[in-house]
């Protein structure tokens, strides 16, 4: 990852969840992205391992845990 990214790690809770938005970024609330992929790529990449599944926090609320964010961070660094 870039060294922005690297940054970005830093401002990452301890724990707690992230929304897809948090995690992807949101042009129109100018949130910048952790991780810059589109969602159809994070959705392929969870559906293949690549990156961490999700927590199911309602039917139609996903979050993820934000150590497995910061560890996918790590580890591409």
């Amino acid at each position: 990852m870039t060294q922005s990214s690297t940054n970005q790690a830093n401002v990452i809770p301890e724990n707690g969840f992230l929304r897809i938005w948090q995690i992807l970024g949101n042009p129109k609330t100018g949130t910048p992205a952790i991780i810059p992929v589109s969602r159809t790529t994070w959705w392929r990449g969870v559906k293949s391992g690549r990156y961490p599944a999700g927590v199911k926090l309602s039917t139609r609320t996903t979050a993820w845990r934000a150590e497995d964010i910061r560890k996918l961070i790590e580890e591409a660094a």
